[in-house]
């Protein structure tokens, strides 16, 4: 059965390892991807390792500086030169635990013991990942010639900005693991049909839990509220098909809170020093979405960056990162439980229907069917991914075969 517009996909695209690694070939490596946030790294030497795929990653700063990514493979024979999923580097960099090859913090070869008179050293460094850090989010591309980040930028200066992202900290992280495709997680986070069955906690706070007829009077309201103190983010679709050529994926989306709400708290009220522009609360929430698999929510006093993490065909890493004021304390400005309630609540309920979207797919009585009204963002999604897997990827001929 081809694909078909409008339609999820076939069986076989969430099922077949060969299409995974076409996934990872013709999408996921060539785009841009959210590393984490740069106050994870305060201080030189410090590091941590994220992943994509079989593909790890070392994200260090250097000593003057500048952050690096660095491939996590060393250039004598493969092994993972680090082992520790974050840390500071011992000694200024990196030692391969198999024959220690040792390595600086911008990647070049340090030593190598007894190798010939040919070796060059200056050529067997870590291969470095291009990296750009935009209002303190760290972005990472695996190709050579990634997409333009001047439209994710320039949206990123406005609503990240605004927010005040890029003078924030980690608060939290937490990681969900999700047995099931990327794309079925990705589907799932793109849309807000399945919200008020779902995710009763966060229906009760969020306007775009709604149908849009439902939402508009609220929506109008909140952003009335929003230009009265001065807050003015702009929304941006560029997203998917949507995107400039040459330019990465990017969309800006501004959504109000229910009356009664502040924030995304127990009891809607203000859990940590508000940020940014912000002088108080203005009954809205910030969705921003850069490349296939990196996105973002910021209310007035604390943000989240959600990043999946596709390891495998049926594999999938939820990473769940809270931030909050750079200057904030725990159990001083905000209680760590209070702030990360909704968002730890909501991946545990994404997780379970999620994996039951799994069991389903997995059957062979599985038939796509159509998406809603409310599930736009979803469909563009999977319209984007058929096109860069192209009409003559190996993933596209199987599923003509199959009809």
């Amino acid at each position: 059965m081809p694909p078909r517009a409008g339609y999820s996909l076939p069986r076989e695209f969430y099922t077949d390892p060969a299409i995974f690694e076409q996934d990872m070939e013709r999408m996921l490596l060539r785009h841009w991807f959210c590393a984490g946030h740069v106050s994870s790294l305060p201080n030189a030497g410090d590091f941590f390792l994220v992943e994509l795929g079989v593909e790890s990653v070392i994200v260090c700063r250097a000593a003057d500086g500048a952050v690096h990514a660095l491939l996590n493979v060393c250039r004598h024979r493969g092994s993972r030169v680090c082992v520790t999923r974050s840390g500071t580097a011992q000694g200024g960099g990196f030692t391969c635990p198999y024959h220690a090859w040792s390595y600086g913090l911008d990647g070049r070869l340090r030593a190598a013991r007894e190798m010939p008179a040919s070796f060059r050293r200056e050529e067997a460094g870590l291969k470095p990942l291009q990296l750009r850090v935009l209002e303190g989010l760290i972005f990472i591309s695996f190709a050579a010639t990634p997409p333009a980040l001047d439209d994710a930028a320039r949206a990123l200066a406005n609503a990240a900005g605004t927010h005040g992202w890029a003078n924030a900290r980690v608060a939290h992280q937490a990681r969900f693991e999700i047995h099931a495709n990327w794309k079925l997680a990705l589907e799932n986070y793109m849309e807000c049909y399945h919200c008020q069955p779902a995710h009763p906690e966060f229906a009760r706070r969020h306007a775009n839990a709604r149908p849009w007829t439902q939402a508009a009077e609220l929506e109008r309201s909140a952003h009335e509220r929003s230009s009265a103190l001065g807050i003015r983010i702009d929304n941006v679709d560029h997203y998917a098909l949507k995107a400039r050529v040459g330019q990465e994926s990017v969309s800006v989306l501004r959504s109000a809170l229910l009356p009664g709400h502040l924030t995304g708290s127990p009891d809607g009220q203000q859990v940590a020093p508000l940020m940014g522009a912000f002088p108080q609360h203005d009954g809205n929430s910030t969705y921003f979405d850069i490349g296939p698999v990196s996105d973002f929510l910021a209310y007035a006093d604390h943000g989240v960056i959600y990043r999946f993490i596709p390891r495998a065909v049926d594999r999938t890493e939820m990473e769940v990162i809270w931030l909050v004021h750079a200057d904030a304390v725990a159990g001083r400005d905000y209680d760590p439980a209070r702030l990360t309630w909704l968002w730890q609540v909501t991946s545990v309920e994404d997780k379970l229907i999620i994996e039951r979207n799994q069991e389903g797919v997995n059957s062979r009585y599985y038939e796509p069917g159509p998406y809603s009204l409310q599930e736009d963002y979803t469909s563009r999604f999977v319209a984007w991914y058929l096109a860069e897997l192209g009409p003559t990827s190996p993933a596209q001929r199987a599923a003509a075969a199959a009809r």
